[in-house]
């Protein structure tokens, strides 16, 4: 199992970027490889993540821990990846917030692992270019206020 830890600091008040990524269907917005996230009950989501090749990876999730402006977590319940791991949202001075990601992953075996050996080959860049996507992606959203000169 591999575990990443990546933090960026979005401008922004916590409760908006809380709110945008508590709903998992944004994601294929930032995250370069989803496809898809569904959701399929209370804290229950199926992702589809689209590999090299057009491999396609699809697992369930499920939320272990939600609390309100702070922090996120989730394990997979099934499917051909294995992850868990948290988001945490911290507010900072100037109208900023801190994440943090930690995850933990395990890529499948067999002719699925090879494709996802290829997608994970550089994880903590591929993250790192998630939470870029991210924080530009609710910057724009929340940002597009005109400023005083």
């Amino acid at each position: 199992m591999d575990e990443i830890t990546k933090s960026i600091i979005v401008k922004g008040e916590i409760s908006q970027i809380y709110s945008v990524w508590k709903d998992f269907a944004n994601f294929p917005r930032f995250m370069k490889n989803i496809e898809s996230v569904t959701p399929t009950g209370e804290g229950l989501s199926h992702w589809v993540m689209r590999g090299p090749l057009d491999v396609r990876f699809e697992w369930d999730a499920r939320v272990t821990r939600m609390e309100e402006n702070s922090r996120i977590a989730w394990a997979s319940s099934d499917g051909d990846m294995k992850t868990s791991g948290q988001v945490t949202f911290k507010q900072l001075s100037n109208n900023e917030t801190e994440i943090t990601v930690t995850m933990h992953y395990v890529p499948p075996a067999g002719a699925l692992g090879e494709a996802a050996a290829a997608l994970f080959s550089q994880p903590e860049q591929r993250v790192e270019e998630d939470l870029r996507n991210f924080k530009a992606y609710v910057e724009g959203m929340y940002n597009r206020l005109p400023t005083s000169s």
